[in-house]
């Protein structure tokens, strides 16, 4: 099969890119990513120069581009990981979430259907849920949970969604959509949780942590994210659409402090910070449904994918600090 990757230069992208090669080097791989600040391809060192992969410098919104690039390259899967995601960035410049998040979804899936892609598949997110209130431990995250989106970064991936299903529906196009929880692991931006705590604290800096630190996450590492999109991709239903969480909820505070703990850092170097605007208190997911349907489940636990992260970070010194 021919798979177009979009984003495949981030975070999750290039994990998934990595994952692909590694496991199914009879398919051909093209990466289009525009390498905005969150695009790294030294993340890609490792495959570039393989025979099953591409890689073409592009933007999801430029309609010339993607024509080009469909007929030539005749894609049968198409998984867009290309997403504006910092959500802090989302309350400063709204407008560049909408234009990547929703047009360049909408364009992408234009090349799609005129193409003839045989599968569509989004990446998005579990803040298109909102938050749940700490105190309701058996509350998660349903598939069939109402859109309620608290930032400009969730609202522009709600409203992504809302247009992949309605192609889905209006035009036959064969469509399914992952919503995940936060993510971790290998290739994260610094600007990131995890990865800015680890480097701030080899560092001795302060560790910024929003409000009380009581908000709860749901953390999964990102290799399992990327095999369950794998699984999705070549084994899950047309239309449907799974939540992939970790089962690892955790405190932003007890997580920076395990995350301390790990590097033998004080928790000293924890300053509390004014809490950002609309913060979500609390993510969990109910996975059950893709379990049910492709057999996936988690299989790291937060605290072994912790040490998996540091120890990463703490051997690609060189990766982050040209970030930096």
């Amino acid at each position: 099969m021919n798979i177009l990757v979009t984003g495949g230069a981030g975070f999750i992208g290039s994990n998934f890119l990595h994952y692909e090669i590694e496991n199914h080097p009879e398919d051909r791989f093209v990466n289009l990513d525009l390498l905005t600040y969150a695009g790294n391809l030294d993340s890609l060192a490792s495959i570039e120069g393989k025979p099953n992969y591409r890689f073409v410098k592009g933007d999801i919104c430029d309609r010339e581009l993607l024509y080009s690039l469909f007929r030539e390259e005749d894609f049968d899967i198409v998984v867009n990981f290309a997403a504006e995601s910092h959500v802090d960035r989302s309350i400063t410049d709204p407008d560049i979430f909408v234009r990547t998040n929703v047009l360049g979804t909408v364009t992408l899936m234009d090349a799609s259907k005129e193409f003839g892609v045989k599968r569509f598949h989004q990446i998005s997110t579990d803040e298109i849920y909102g938050d749940l209130p700490l105190e309701r431990k058996d509350l998660l995250f349903t598939e069939d949970m109402p859109y309620n989106a608290s930032s400009p970064y969730s609202a522009s991936k709600a409203s992504a969604e809302l247009f992949v299903k309605a192609y889905g529906r209006t035009y036959g196009l064969d469509i399914s959509i992952s919503r995940c929880s936060n993510n971790y692991g290998p290739y994260q931006h610094p600007e990131k949780l995890i990865p800015n705590t680890i480097i701030k604290a080899l560092n001795d800096e302060k560790i910024p942590v929003y409000g009380d630190g009581l908000n709860v996450r749901d953390w999964l590492y990102v290799e399992d994210h990327v095999r369950a999109v794998d699984m999705m991709i070549r084994n899950g239903h047309s239309g449907s659409i799974c939540n992939i969480g970790g089962h690892n909820e955790i405190s932003n505070i007890e997580l920076v402090k395990d995350l301390l703990d790990c590097l033998g850092k004080p928790h000293s170097l924890i300053n509390f910070v004014k809490d950002r605007p609309g913060h979500d208190r609390r993510y969990a997911i109910n996975a059950d449904k893709l379990e049910r349907e492709a057999g996936w489940r988690p299989l790291t636990q937060v605290q072994e994918g912790i040490k998996r992260t540091v120890s990463w970070y703490l051997e690609n010194e060189d990766w982050w600090k040209r970030i930096i």
